[in-house]
């Protein structure tokens, strides 16, 4: 007899082992003559070794479906078995699958920019307005380079900057404190990875999520780093955090013009990158729009009418601004 231990490293147990473990008595079903204990993410299996090789090959394949797919049922495990899985099934277009099953893949044309200038560039700006998915993709081209060992480790930030608001003091720890800010990186990242892997990511520092201030000092190997709102940046600190880049690694900034909360004495250190660096080879620039937005259609009605209305505000204000210069024309005429 021989006895074997079998670590599930790239998946979350749960799914693997199904609800109320209804795959991993499938799995005892299918292999009768071996004894097998589950507990965590290690699987004790006792018995031939012929069966053992083959349950060990078996579950290789079932842990890549689950960590591909987000999910693995009764009907996959027995199309695996039957080698019909849908490991071959995956689109091109396809970045990962969310925690639920569903392929998420681009749905702009400056969505598959983004993804195509990812496979030609270690640097990638994505500008545009709400809505338009930039920060989403950024997300997922994340997960999926940390999914296939491309990478060690993803890093988001966010530079801790109000909305227009004052909050006053955040009680708690550091954490408490930066974490709201940080909430939309959150959010992306629940529904592409499971809840308790997401949970163990973070523990171990694979997945790190912090303010842009932390940043200063480091240099960031191996990792997917992500900037988000980058917008509210000054040019010092966009500066700072584009020279943290190490070797393999990707860098994406995201952002939108139209929503600086920055004072109006500080210039968005996004509007100078753009100016400094827009023709540095590899270094990519996308600017989305209003076609780009795939949220609910009253988002794409909502920036439409805001755009609409600065511009009326613009135009009103060149014509006051051209109605003194003639009135000051008239007075210095009279003097004359």
């Amino acid at each position: 007899m021989l006895e074997r231990h079998i670590v599930l490293d790239g998946t979350d147990p749960a799914i693997f082992y199904g609800v109320n473990n209804a795959n991993l008595r499938m799995l005892k079903a299918l292999f009768p003559k071996i004894r097998i204990i589950a507990r965590d993410n290690i699987i004790k299996v006792i018995g031939d070794e012929i069966e053992i090789v083959a349950f060990e090959e078996y579950c290789q394949r079932l842990e890549r479906h689950a960590v591909l797919f987000n999910q693995l049922t009764e009907e996959d495990i027995l199309s695996i078995i039957k080698g019909q899985g849908k490991e071959t099934e995956r689109l091109e277009s396809v970045i990962v699958y969310s925690t639920g099953g569903k392929p998420i893949a681009p749905r702009s044309d400056n969505q598959r920019r983004i993804v195509e200038s990812w496979q030609k560039d270690d640097m990638i700006f994505a500008i545009g307005p709400a809505g338009s998915g930039k920060t989403y993709i950024a997300i997922a081209l994340a997960v999926r380079a940390l999914k296939n060992k491309e990478i060690r480790k993803i890093i988001l930030s966010r530079p801790a900057v109000e909305a227009g608001e004052k909050l006053g003091f955040l009680p708690g720890d550091m954490k408490d404190k930066v974490d709201p800010y940080l909430q939309p990186l959150y959010d992306a990242l629940q529904e592409m990875i499971p809840a308790s892997k997401l949970q163990e990511y973070i523990e171990t520092n694979v997945i790190q999520i912090a303010p842009l201030a932390f940043m200063r000092g480091r240099t960031l190997n191996d990792a997917v780093v992500i900037l988000d709102e980058a917008q509210n940046t000054t040019a010092a600190q966009l500066k700072m955090f584009l020279t943290r880049m190490g070797t393999n690694t990707k860098m994406l900034i995201t952002g939108d013009y139209t929503q600086i909360d920055l004072p109006p004495s500080q210039r968005s250190g996004l509007v100078e990158a753009l100016r400094i660096l827009k023709n540095i080879p590899g270094i990519s620039f996308i600017e989305m729009g209003r076609e780009d937005i795939v949220r609910h259609r009253l988002v794409s009605r909502i920036v439409a009418a805001y755009e609409k209305e600065e511009a009326r505000q613009k135009q009103e204000k060149n014509a006051d601004t051209g109605t003194i210069s003639i009135k000051r024309k008239e007075n210095n005429s009279t003097h004359l």
